[in-house]
Order: structure tokens, then C-alpha cells, then sequence
């Protein structure tokens, strides 16, 4: 019984919002539209390009129903015939619906919501639009995730007559995190899990936790994740960098001589489709580093947020880094969203117990909705979930690698992850090419970015192929335009 109120109530509220949303727009339309008529395009074009930024920047809402033609034109102040051809150009481009008799409703175009790409790299594919490919991140999984949202919300009342403090994760959750270990060879009960807001809040949380003696330094692969270097920096950690390469994978030498002699209690590692280099650590190397840690007192956090994008076919399973000295940290953020802050870490009962009495770690909790929905996307809808998100970026990969093909910089194509590791040779440097490349309205990453003494990987470039196969051959387009050389100065004459 109160499930079936639960759920008449929801309804009558997204009713009445429908009915308050359309009467807000039909009289303040004008003002969610802004200076639209300041452009010099035709009135037509410009009303549809006021509308979709509109929708974009959040002042008229997916799902609101628009006043009929002839109350736009009075409102608008334009012709009947301008509307029309406005609302005919938002429906041929798919921000509109209409239905016979029920008027036009906004939506977002499959063109957005059926792609990997986030709109802030390419504004939506437009063609004028620069491009943001600093960021190897993909967009929602967009009718996916709004339907976890509304299961989620549907699960949702019990959690509203509790406290909302934060805790170490809702217990399902917890449970799926322990069983998606479990079911992948790692034996893992719910109490060596720790829900946490992203896997970078769990990185801080065990720096802060694990890294006590400031003078011992972290050793930490080059190049690795920009995000982990800012963090040991910002707590003024010492630095200790363990090459990795895209073919030969971990300098196993450098890592036991590191271990054995810098005095390093704790380590970083990437070992699933490591970034930027995609390298992917190989069952003799996970073995081998997980009896080095224990022979050497070393702790290993592994960081494991790539691991779900495995691009080959099939998907072949690997074991976890594991051992009694190595701590898994994983997220939803690459798999899922960025936008969806749930991380965790899977670590002895021992160590969670001692993490969850860390002040930090109250700060660090994701909140609870925010547990509900990945509760939601990482049971039984998963796999159909990443089944589709990697088919994309298989194809994005590859259209990427061919592109660079003939070009005579180098990069191995990589088993899953998000992006390529470009060597440039030696002609160009990393910087020298971004700054050329953002004078043209692209901006990348250069190689200094992932080192961890922020000089060396001079001759190296970041490029993800999380945008779609357009924004990636303009990319490539904007890189190996040759520079226009500039012409000389004359010098003055006498004349």
C-alpha cells in the first residue's frame, strides 16, 4: 500500500511540474531565450539556436511542453511563418517531439544521448565548436542512467527515515562491490569493502591514512594518472617514479631495486589499461609484484577504475593485482559516468575498520541517492551496460589508430582504457604541439602532464578516443596541419 502512494504521489508531482513548467514558459520564454535576436543569422535559425542553448545551459528543461505556434509568434513578437520554420528545423535536428493534437515537447537529441562523447568537448559535434580532448572521460550512459534514477528514487523512502550520516556504503552496495570481486577470482567479504566518492577520494583517504612518515617516499609509475600526481603533491609527498611503457609494461628491476632501497612504505600502481600508456599488466608481473610487496613491507594501492574496458573480443578475464599487501581502489567513473561519485576500496577488514575511525573518511562518503543509482547500474543491467560502451570505443579506437597511421608518430593500439600514448619523435615536443594545436581550438595533453618530475615525456601526447569519429578526424586534422610560416619583416627604407 505504500508503495502504490509512494509511486501515485510521484506521479501527481511530475504532473503538476509538467503543467507549472509549460505555464513558466509560456511567459518567460523571452527571457530564457536571451539577446537571440542579436544574431545575424536568419530569425529562424537563430530562435532553434536559442532554444537547443537554452536546453544546454539548463533554463528550459528536457520534457517541457512549448506554448502552440500562434502563442510563440504573440510572445516572441515574430511571424507565425518564422516559428514554423524554427520548430520544423529543433524537430528535423531531434530537440523537438510533437504529437498530433498534444503540441511539442524538448528533448535531447539521440545525437547527444546515444554517443560516449560528454558535450563539453565538442558542443555537441557542432562544426565551429573547439575541441576539449584534455580529458579522457566519457559522457552518461544516458537512458540508462535515467532509468536507474528513477528506480533509484523509487527505492528511496527508507533511506529518507534514517539519519543520512555518512557510513562506510549502503550494505547492498557493498555486497555487489564484494561480489563483483568474488565472481572475478578475489574472494571478498562486505566488510573489506569501503564505499567512498570516487576512486580519487579514496586515493586521498589512504595517502592520508597509509603515508604517515613524510620523508619516505611513494613510488609511483611514469607516466601515470594526472589526478594521483596532484594529490601526493598537494600533500608534499616524495616521489619516486617506476618506468612503464605501453610494449614492455613494468620495469619489475626498478621496482624491487626502488622497494629494497628508497625506504617507500607505500606504491601506486595502474595495472588494468593503465594511463595514459594502456599498458596491461600480465599474471606473472601481478604475481610477481604481489610477493615483492609482502617480501618488502611495501603497500600497494592498485588502481583498478580502467578495468571494466577491456576492448578485446571477447573480453578476456584477468586476475586482480592481489595479496596481503595490495589494496584495490575502483569506481564507477570511467565504466559509468564522471559524474556519478561512487568509488570504493577493497582492502583487509582490518584496514576498512581503521579507515572508517579516519575523520577524513566522513568527508569522503558519497551521498546516499548517489549509492542507490550505482546500486541500480551494477547489478543485472551492467553487462548490457558495458557491452555497448565498449563496442564505441572499439570503433573510435581504431578509427583513431588509422588516422595516426600515416602521420609517423607512434602508438601501440591498447587492449581497453580510453586513449592512445603518442610518440611524437624527435622533431616535436608535447608542448610545442598543444600550444600550436590550441591556437586552432584544440586542446590536448602533453606528455610532461603524466610525469611525475613534470620535465621528462617531452616527446609524448595523451589523445582518448572517447569522442566520436567526427571531433576525432578534425582533431587529427587541427595536429598535422603544417604551421604557416610567417612572413619577414621588411625593413624600413629611407624612401
Amino acid at each position: 500500500m505504500q508503495g502504490r502512494f509512494a509511486t501515485a504521489a510521484a506521479t501527481g508531482l511530475a504532473t503538476a511540474t509538467a503543467a507549472a513548467t509549460g505555464l513558466a514558459t509560456a511567459t518567460g520564454l523571452a527571457a530564457d531565450l536571451g539577446t537571440w535576436r542579436a544574431d545575424d543569422r536568419p530569425l529562424a535559425q537563430s530562435l532553434a539556436a536559442a532554444v537547443t542553448s537554452a536546453v544546454i545551459d539548463g533554463r528550459i528543461t528536457a520534457g517541457t511542453p512549448l506554448p502552440s505556434e500562434r502563442e510563440l509568434a504573440r510572445l516572441l513578437n515574430i511571424s507565425r511563418g518564422t516559428v514554423v520554420a524554427a520548430l520544423t528545423q529543433l524537430r528535423d535536428d531531434g530537440w523537438l517531439r510533437t504529437r498530433q493534437g498534444s503540441g511539442s515537447v524538448i528533448r535531447l537529441p539521440p545525437s547527444l544521448t546515444q554517443r560516449t562523447t560528454p558535450w563539453s568537448q565538442d558542443r555537441g559535434g557542432a562544426a565551429d565548436a573547439d575541441l576539449d580532448l584534455t580529458l579522457a572521460v566519457t559522457a552518461a550512459p544516458h537512458d540508462a542512467y535515467l532509468a536507474a534514477l528513477t528506480r533509484a528514487v523509487e527505492r528511496s523512502p527508507t533511506l529518507l527515515v534514517d539519519a543520512g550520516t555518512p557510513s562506510p556504503g549502503l550494505p547492498r552496495l557493498r555486497e555487489l562491490v564484494a561480489g563483483r570481486y568474488t565472481k572475478a577470482g578475489l574472494p571478498t567479504r562486505t566488510e573489506q569493502i569501503l564505499i567512498t566518492s570516487g576512486a580519487q577520494a579514496a586515493l586521498t583517504l589512504l595517502d592520508d591514512h597509509l603515508h604517515q612518515d613524510r620523508r619516505a617516499p611513494v613510488l609511483i609509475e611514469s607516466p601515470t594518472f594526472p589526478g594521483a600526481l596532484t594529490i601526493l603533491r598537494r600533500r608534499r609527498a616524495r616521489l619516486v617514479s617506476i618506468p612503464v611503457t605501453t610494449d614492455a609494461g613494468w620495469d619489475l628491476d626498478r621496482l624491487t631495486q626502488a622497494a629494497r632501497t628508497s625506504g617507500s612504505r607505500l606504491c601506486y600502481l595502474i595495472p588494468d589499461f593503465h594511463n595514459p600508456t594502456g599498458a596491461h599488466m600480465s599474471r606473472e608481473t601481478r604475481t610477481a609484484i604481489g610477493a615483492l610487496a609482502q617480501r618488502h613491507g611495501l603497500t600497494i594501492v592498485a588502481d583498478e577504475t580502467m578495468r571494466d574496458l577491456d576492448l578485446r573480443v571477447p573480453p578476456q578475464a584477468t586476475p586482480h593485482l592481489a595479496g596481503p599487501s595490495v589494496i584495490n581502489v575502483g569506481s564507477t567513473s570511467k565504466t559509468v559516468w564522471t559524474g556519478l561519485r561512487v568509488g570504493w576500496i577493497r582492502a583487509s577488514a582490518a584496514l576498512i575498520t581503521e579507515l572508517r575511525h579516519n575523520p577524513l573518511q566522513q568527508q569522503l562518503a558519497p551521498p546516499p541517492l548517489e549509492q542507490l543509482i550505482a546500486i541500480e547500474l551494477l547489478g543485472e543491467h551492467l553487462d548490457a551496460l558495458l557491452a555497448d560502451r565498449r563496442g564505441r570505443l572499439r570503433e573510435q579506437r581504431d578509427h583513431l589508430a588509422s588516422l595516426l597511421t600515416p602521420t609517423g608518430w607512434t602508438a601501440a593500439v591498447p587492449d581497453g582504457g580510453l586513449s592512445l600514448w603518442l610518440h611524437l619523435g624527435p622533431d616535436t615536443t608535447g608542448n610545442a604541439l598543444a600550444e600550436r594545436a590550441a591556437q586552432r581550438g584544440l586542446a590536448v595533453s602533453p606528455g610532461p602532464q603524466f610525469a611525475a618530475d613534470r620535465a621528462t615525456l617531452t616527446r609524448y601526447l595523451r589523445l582518448p578516443y572517447t569522442a566520436t569519429v567526427e571531433s576525432l578526424t578534425r582533431a587529427v586534422r587541427i595536429l598535422t596541419e603544417p604551421t604557416t610560416p610567417t612572413a619577414p619583416t621588411e625593413p624600413p627604407t629611407d624612401d
